[in-house]
């Protein structure tokens, strides 16, 4: 708004106002680059709403980072380190995406979910910020920049990032970081980060940063050996970490969460954060990462595996849990996954399937699913069910134990369903 050639702010958005304008930003798609989200932090620190020190290349935050990317295993080693650090006392920050029922998951300090009061007013001054900006920034830089001004406002002693998508261009790598660490690396976003892991890989790499410490899990050979010239070329000291946590019981369950933890110990190691092992014993004890292989009752699982990766591993600690017993599977999978991969990996513990039809304009119709389910050798019973309630009461009357799967985005629709709240994307629509 301009009054006599000034610009007036707009004034301040309701949360659920501020939510409907981020989402719209949707419209501007994913852009990978760094040029937009260097310019809004450094907009931000002017205008004193971010503590940083902003240089030609990366931003300085006054506390230490961890900075998080890979394709599995992430969000489960960011969410470990902030247990971990916060059953020591210390005072963390954590940046983690997508979110599973609201967006206040995504921003977390202190281990709570920031307010809807928090969201709205930072989204209120960013939007007055960046209203006339060619090119506008998109959904997740503007909300990278909601979750640094966010802990900028409160003390903290550590920040936890995880990448949005890849890792050499995302919006989280303007920042620098005390240690970056990479989990394992398969195959998704292809269309955006390459059609091979080595072209993936060099994307996650990407946030190896001059002589910063890297941590990671074993890779497969292409991985690795990209992981190691990145880290050669910075002079970036590199520790691949190759046992597994087993000296106390972890909240999430699977053989992949004991590396994930060893990893997550690892990370705090090198960037010299000082926590005992009775402290790591107990936040790892304590954390509570939701669809990751979560016990909803003594028969219902639900987990977010939405690539074949994640569905391999999945497969393995659903025998860890339940034997040779096989799952009544309900299935949703984003349309632009491996489709094919998802279920081919799915099927040797399904013994029938469910499809049910979701809300998100991003998931696969259930009969194109159907198509991919019923070619598998051998194929496997199905059935198409117009809700996820119906889904679930179709499961509920079979005698196997049921596995809901193939999409964060369903997890966290069936999450709300079963908790009787609004599913994610109807947050800024009531």
């Amino acid at each position: 708004m301009n009054v006599g050639g000034a610009s007036v702010p707009r004034p301040p958005l309701t949360y659920k106002e501020a939510l409907a304008w981020l989402y719209s930003l949707q419209r501007f798609g994913i852009k990978l680059g760094l040029e937009n989200i260097r310019r809004l932090l450094d907009e931000l620190s002017r205008s004193g709403g971010l503590q940083s020190a902003v240089g030609d290349l990366e931003i300085a935050l006054p506390w230490k980072v961890i900075h998080v990317a890979g394709t599995n295993g992430k969000g489960s080693v960011c969410a470990m380190i902030d247990s971990i650090c916060r059953a020591q006392g210390y005072r963390t920050g954590l940046f983690t995406s997508p979110h599973l029922i609201t967006f206040r998951e995504r921003i977390r300090v202190k281990g709570e979910m920031i307010s809807e009061e928090a969201v709205a007013n930072g989204l209120s001054a960013i939007r007055n910020l960046i209203r006339d900006w060619d090119p506008h920034p998109t959904f997740f830089e503007v909300t990278t920049a909601l979750a640094l001004k966010c802990f900028s406002e409160v003390k903290l002693d550590l920040v936890v990032l995880e990448t949005g998508i890849g890792g050499r261009l995302d919006a989280t790598n303007a920042i620098q970081s005390d240690v970056s660490v990479i989990t394992q690396i398969e195959f998704d976003h292809k269309e955006w980060l390459g059609n091979t892991l080595a072209e993936i890989a060099s994307e996650k790499a990407g946030i190896i940063k001059p002589g910063t410490p890297v941590v990671s899990v074993p890779q497969r050979p292409e991985p690795e050996k990209i992981i190691c010239a990145r880290a050669a070329d910075c002079e970036a000291p590199l520790q691949f970490v190759n046992e597994s946590y087993d000296r106390s019981p972890i909240a999430l369950r699977g053989h992949h969460q004991k590396q994930n933890a060893a990893v997550a110990i690892a990370a705090l190691r090198v960037a010299e954060i000082d926590v005992d092992n009775s402290t790591i014993a107990s936040g790892l004890a304590t954390v509570d990462w939701p669809a990751r292989f979560q016990k909803w009752d003594e028969r219902t699982i639900i987990d977010g595996a939405h690539n074949p990766g994640a569905a391999r591993v999945l497969v393995e600690t659903w025998r860890e849990v339940f034997g040779d017993q096989r799952a009544t599977l309900i299935l949703v999978v984003l349309f632009d996954k491996d489709l094919r991969g998802i279920c081919e990996a799915l099927a040797s513990i399904a013994a029938s399937v469910i499809l049910p039809k979701i809300r998100s304009e991003r998931a696969a119709a259930p009969e194109e699913l159907a198509k991919v389910v019923s070619t598998i050798t051998p194929p496997l019973p199905y059935s198409i069910a117009p809700t996820v309630g119906e889904a679930l009461n179709v499961a509920c009357t079979r005698p196997n134990p049921i596995l809901i799967t193939g999409s964060l985005h369903f997890a966290g629709e069936v999450l709300a369903h079963l908790r009787g709240k609004p599913a994610a994307f109807e947050e800024c629509a009531q």
